[in-house]
């Protein structure tokens, strides 16, 4: 399974929170990532959102269909999340590749679940990306982090 976590472009700070829009910033991130992330997903892929509308516009800077789930809402917590994703196989119609777009601090503690089995929290930067690799070795699940990378460099 390759799962990748990409958080949000820079967003207005603005209410209700889930009208939120990306900022000009957030709209080149999200192009930046966007491209870099159409030339590397494996295919197939399915892509699931937040139902915010920061999420939803960064995710269509990908070019590819998109599915909102309400289990990636701002509210939402890792559980959720894992649900969504239908961890630790994923999708069978994509060959377990997800592509999340989500939000702080619900996808720091996700990133740090899969890699120390604590909910404790990392700090993933607007625009970001983190990719696992999942895999099951017959004695568990092997994680393994195979990228992380800003919009800046993308």
């Amino acid at each position: 399974m390759n799962l990748i976590l990409w958080r949000h472009a820079e967003a207005e700070d603005t209410t209700p929170d889930l009208d939120r829009i990306l900022t000009p910033r957030g709209r080149k991130q999200a192009a930046q990532m966007g491209a870099w992330l159409g030339k590397h997903l494996p295919d197939p892929c399915l892509v699931l959102s937040s139902p915010a509308r920061r999420t939803l516009q960064t995710a269509e800077a990908l070019g590819r269909p998109i599915r909102a789930d309400d289990r990636l809402a701002p509210e939402c917590e890792v559980a959720d999340h894992l649900e969504a994703i239908e961890w630790p196989e994923g999708p069978k119609a994509t060959a377990g590749n997800v592509l999340l777009i989500g939000h702080q601090p619900t996808l720091g503690q996700l990133a740090c679940r899969l890699m120390t089995g604590s909910e404790r929290g990392w700090s993933v930067k607007k625009g970001a990306i983190w990719w696992f690799v999942v895999r099951d070795r017959g004695h568990g699940l092997e994680v393994t982090l195979r990228t992380v990378l800003g919009p800046d460099l993308a």
